[in-house]
């Protein structure tokens, strides 16, 4: 008997979101959750310790950036991710599919898998669907993901079809080498672009292998807000129930406030951190940009009401002066706070999901962050 993976405690009458848990076996998680990512077995500028106190305790890794370094067979050796890195929590990889489309300029799809160039060295390397999974078992997250195409959001019909179909062909295929299934859940990858059959066609495929989760991919890849918004309302109508729906590579604070309402469970992204790095904060009254002039001699904290060790040590002052002398403890304490934020913020969905009332959360939220202005 395979392990329950998710299970749905309560559905907010006010929007339809979705309070569950996530089983894993390495902690059980509230969800909506959002999840830092970890490229290459860190998130970047923060120790494992720090990491716990501004994360749920689910984090991501990458596949195809550990397969090239320091190489999946290594971290296998130290106990996977989870041994190499010393971390406690959970852990969720990708499948390498997205770094093959987007950081390749010279490859060739064909049915057996990807063949492409190692995004620094010009290396040719081959990714199939089959290799996917191997790395990610020897890379022992508690989740890992299907081997996918990701198409352009506007490809054309004919193009997106078989680009479905392929994926598809291939999501059996990594299912059929998954060697642990009862240790490590492997979720099928919802594509389609914008179109809407196209969309509900590869999911009634990929139910049909029944996997114990699944992901929707190719959204936040160019298309408008709107665009992504009513695919993911689409989305919410026909994904099933009683399995996790995981949206990846989105988490602004606005995507992840109307992810909830339409029915996601899980989010990754860059951005926090990203942000964090080139001095921007998420604060409860919107972006701040640290280096600004204004926060010159600013003795406020960065979120008056943010109770996270940054805000409650230095001022606007001291972290305006490090953003502009480039130093390295400015990216720290930013990417610190930044993960808090997005922290604090799921736990209040979630409550707001609890008590029913995530529409007139969502409507404060945006109004504070100014996102209605």
């Amino acid at each position: 008997m395979h392990p329950v993976w998710y299970e749905l405690k309560h559905v907010c009458k006010q929007t339809g979101a979705r309070y569950g848990i996530l089983h894993t076996p390495h902690g059980d998680f509230e969800t909506p959750i959002f999840m830092p990512v970890g490229t290459k077995a860190n998130v970047k500028t923060l120790i494992p310790s720090e990491i716990m106190e501004v994360s749920d305790g689910l984090i991501l890794g990458n596949t195809y950036h550990l397969w090239l370094q320091p190489g999946d067979k290594l971290i296998r050796d130290f106990g996977g991710i989870r041994g190499f890195m010393k971390w406690d929590g959970a852990l969720l990889t990708d499948s390498g599919g997205f770094q093959v489309f987007s950081l390749s300029k010279i490859r060739k799809i064909t049915e057996e898998g990807v063949e492409f160039r190692h995004h620094k060295s010009g290396e040719k390397l081959f990714l199939s669907p089959e290799k996917s999974i191997e790395i990610q078992n020897n890379l022992g997250a508690d989740i890992i993901m299907s081997f996918d195409e990701c198409p352009p959001f506007d490809a054309d019909d004919k193009y997106m079809k078989d680009s479905v179909d392929r994926t598809i062909r291939w999501a059996k295929r990594g299912f059929d080498a998954h060697k642990n299934k009862d240790s490590q859940a492997l979720f099928g990858i919802v594509q389609g672009g914008g179109n809407k059959e196209i969309r509900k066609y590869c999911l009634d495929e990929l139910q049909k292998i029944d996997f114990p989760g699944y992901s929707i991919g190719g959204l936040s890849v160019g298309e408008s807000k709107k665009e992504m918004y009513e695919m993911l309302e689409y989305l919410s109508t026909i994904m099933p129930k009683d399995k996790p729906r995981y949206l990846m590579g989105v988490g602004s604070p606005d995507d992840l406030v109307i992810g909830s309402i339409n029915g996601i469970d899980m989010f990754d992204c860059v951005l926090p951190s990203r942000n964090a790095r080139h001095g921007t904060a998420f604060t409860s009254i919107g972006k701040i940009q640290v280096k600004n002039t204004k926060l010159y001699s600013d003795p406020n904290p960065l979120d008056p009401k943010c109770d996270c060790f940054v805000c409650k040590n230095y001022s606007r002052a001291y972290l305006n002066h490090l953003v502009k002398s480039e130093e390295i403890l400015a990216q720290r304490l930013l990417t610190y706070h930044n993960l808090y934020f997005l922290k604090n913020l799921m736990k209040n969905i979630r409550e707001a999901i609890k008590e029913d009332r995530l529409l007139d959360f969502k409507n404060e939220f945006f109004k504070e962050f100014g996102y209605t202005k």
